[in-house]
């Protein structure tokens, strides 16, 4: 058997984070038994349904490196598939055609919610004369769902379920208009999709009931179902867009490498052992349904930025300057010039030792790509005295003399400088730090004045202390 798994979103917004997990235990599974991993739209709602939301999906998942196999499935454009199923079920007599008007439906609910009864259809046309139809009423057609007995699912993740049947009222599979109901649109799909495995999250638990009834009605096999307990916000609550339920978008934004959610989201809910960092290739190898757990996991943020920083120590250099560049654009106000471009490339060791995010990183780098004279923060500008000033002036004239400009020399140079001078070397690495970055933070400041150069580092330092 070959094994197919599917992601099925419905685009009516962002590709959320819950979501990515999902895709991503769908993609994984398939990938580690040699299967299949199918994507299907789920855009029946046509009120709500968008392009955009459409191409975020597309793009998350893009962004994820989760690719998927074949086309992508349109519900929306398979409803004739899905009538006609319904229709073969009439036929032969797995369901029937209900005329119930809306306002005795409405007074069934009410009766049900005054007696304290749960809220489900009578089915009062389960078997009545089809002769009786009232005139007028364009009729649905309902499942006709077994009255005793159980309705079980051994599910991979939450193990054997029962529900009693007499809890599930004959469902609506064909609205009065033509129009099939999720219920028999997931089921129809997944079949024709040749899907083995439901990989979900368990908010879709009670669904798989009425779906696996609706599987054996048309005499189907029914797939393997794994739910997955839902991800909460750090407190425990439900997860919400204060906690973080952001488009996977948004994380891309904020600086996060899809390698780095990746391995985060696999964690959220599944483990090996002690294992933290987890590449994609690991990933493959290990994963499967019996390390899910059955709790809710919970959203957090310390352990994202702390994988994210070891994804970025561990990145090509030059890989992570195609990355960054856009965010030190934002950063320092300005697209970084060919020169700003090189410095960041020569300084990015330094650098992404001290960031876990590119946000961060950027924040960092701006500096190398300012154009002069740079901007001096707040802090910068205290540590700027004037004897700070006097201090550069005179380090500069020796720095001139330097014949080796790399970061060894030119820490010599500075420490013998400290040393003539009577002043300890924070004394002159401080206001070096904020002349050269105008800022009090950056890397190591002997390897950030080889990355500038000769040129470009007497230059900073001659804006910050001109000569007098």
């Amino acid at each position: 058997m070959t094994v197919v798994t599917r992601f099925a979103p419905s685009p009516t917004g962002y590709l959320h984070i819950g979501g990515a997990r999902t895709a991503l235990f769908n993609w994984l599974f398939s990938r580690h038994h040699g299967g299949v991993f199918r994507l299907r739209i789920e855009d029946t709602d046509r009120q709500r349904s968008t392009d955009a939301a459409v191409q975020a999906i597309i793009d998350g998942l893009g962004w994820l490196g989760l690719a998927w196999d074949d086309a992508i499935v349109f519900q929306f454009a398979r409803a004739p598939r899905h009538a006609e199923v319904a229709l073969r079920m009439l036929e032969q007599g797995q369901a029937y055609r209900c005329w119930a008007s809306p306002e005795e439906l409405e007074a069934m609910r009410a009766a049900a919610k005054a007696e304290g009864r749960p809220i489900r259809y009578d089915g009062r046309w389960r078997d009545r004369d089809p002769a009786e139809a009232p005139p007028g009423v364009s009729p649905v057609i309902r499942l006709r769902a077994p009255q005793s007995g159980e309705t079980v699912i051994r599910d991979l993740v939450q193990g054997e379920v029962r529900v009693a049947n007499e809890q599930l009222d004959d469902m609506v599979l064909l609205r009065a208009d033509g129009t099939p109901t999720y219920m028999l649109s997931v089921v129809v799909d997944d079949h024709d999709m040749a899907v083995t495995h439901v990989i979900r999250g368990d908010d879709h638990l009670t669904n798989a009931f009425r779906q696996t009834q609706i599987y054996r009605a048309m005499g189907w096999g029914v797939p393997e179902f794994a739910h997955i307990p839902l991800i909460h916000g750090p407190d425990g609550a439900k997860l919400s867009k204060r906690h973080g339920a952001l488009g996977v978008e948004a994380y891309r934004d904020m600086g996060y490498l899809p390698e780095a959610l990746c391995n985060y989201l696999l964690r959220l809910g599944w483990g090996h052992g002690d294992e933290e960092i987890i590449p994609v290739e690991q990933a493959i190898r290990w994963f499967d349904l019996d390390a899910v757990g059955r709790s809710p996991s919970r959203l957090d943020f310390d352990k994202l930025d702390n994988l994210n920083g070891h994804y970025l120590r561990q990145a090509d250099d030059g890989h992570l300057l195609r990355l960054v560049t856009p965010f030190v654009t934002a950063a320092a106000g300005t697209a970084p010039d060919a020169a700003g471009l090189d410095r960041l490339a020569r300084g990015m060791g330094g650098l992404k030792v001290r960031a876990k995010t590119l946000k961060e990183l950027a924040e960092l780098a701006a500096f190398y790509v300012r154009q002069r004279p740079i901007a001096m923060d707040d802090k910068a500008s205290r540590i700027l005295t004037d004897d700070a000033r006097a201090l550069l002036r005179r380090l500069a004239d020796g720095l001139r003399e330097l014949e080796a400009w790399s970061a060894a020399a030119i820490e010599s140079a500075v420490r013998s400088f400290a040393e003539q001078a009577g002043v300890k070397l924070g004394n002159v690495a401080q206001p070096l730090r904020a002349a050269l970055a105008g800022s009090s933070v950056s890397p190591g400041i002997f390897e950030v004045m080889e990355v500038l150069g000769r040129d470009e580092t007497l230059g900073r330092l001659s804006d910050a202390a001109p000569p007098v």
